[in-house]
């Protein structure tokens, strides 16, 4: 129980800080995801929000910068799958239930974000939200044409 109760507190934290401050575009690593701390697209020293990240202290070359990344992403992935593991055990209606839950939760995210933005601003960030919809979806449409290959080869 306490497992599965900790898991549900990384799987609801990870996608609210995910959607919180989307950049357009592929991130300084070339991937389609955010710039969360230890997430792919973190330089290693600028951090989530620009200057002054965990590592901008330490005068890192770039190089030194590029493996800190890599290795900040691999942990947020390996990270990501454990929680996956957890949540797959979970009965299906619970499992839906914290997915709403979470969805719920990035609505009212983007709203709140929307409300602070300046009317050209809220125009960039509907795109943006919309190009993020696009390829959420897109990702659940390759996840399911996945899960039947094996299927097929039977």
């Amino acid at each position: 129980m306490r497992k599965t109760l900790i898991a549900l507190m990384f799987a609801a934290a990870l996608p609210t800080v995910a959607m919180a401050a989307m950049p357009e575009g592929p991130g300084p690593m070339g991937g389609p995801e955010g710039h969360m701390m230890g997430g792919p697209g973190f330089d290693g020293e600028h951090g989530p929000r620009g200057k002054g990240g965990p590592f901008s202290q330490l005068d890192l070359s770039k190089e030194q910068r590029q493996q800190i990344g890599k290795l900040m992403g691999d942990q947020w992935h390996a990270r990501k799958d454990l929680v996956k593991k957890y949540l797959d055990k979970l009965p299906a209606a619970d499992q839906k239930a914290m997915q709403d839950e979470i969805a719920a939760g990035r609505q009212k995210t983007q709203a709140d974000i929307r409300a602070v933005l300046k009317p050209d601003q809220q125009k960039k960030f509907d795109e943006i939200v919309k190009k993020e919809e696009q390829r959420r979806a897109e990702w659940q449409e390759f996840q399911a044409w996945k899960a039947q290959q094996p299927q097929k080869a039977q």
